[in-house]
């Protein structure tokens, strides 16, 4: 069972972002389209940077009891597009949680009577 504990782990994260997303509604329950374009760019593109990393030798799986050991390509694991999708998830909510946060302040600084 230890196999899956990392990939779970991401999963059970991803949940949690889910979960916040929704309570402050600020990328999916927003706009899923263009929350879905940001984290799908940001995915690809970290996925062409590890495929660079395999490709120049740079980077490599590592061995660990806690990975499923399925791999997408050579010497890239099934966890690293959940843990990609993680980063740039986080990333997106970080951002709009820090717009929504600035956007308000600016409006009460406005009017300060609101």
């Amino acid at each position: 069972m230890t196999r899956f504990a990392y990939l779970g782990a991401l999963v059970f994260s991803l949940g949690g972002l889910a979960v916040l997303d929704r309570r402050f509604r600020l990328a999916f329950w927003s706009d899923w389209r263009r929350a879905a374009a940001s984290v799908g760019i940001g995915v690809v593109g970290f996925l062409a940077w590890d495929s660079a990393g395999i490709g120049l030798g740079i980077f490599a799986r590592g061995d660990s009891p806690h990975t499923t050991g399925l791999l997408i390509a050579p010497e890239l694991p099934v966890e690293e597009v959940f843990f990609l999708t993680l980063l740039c998830y986080v990333a997106l909510l970080v951002w709009r949680a820090f717009d929504k946060t600035a956007r308000t302040r600016a409006a009460e600084a406005k009017d300060p009577g609101r």
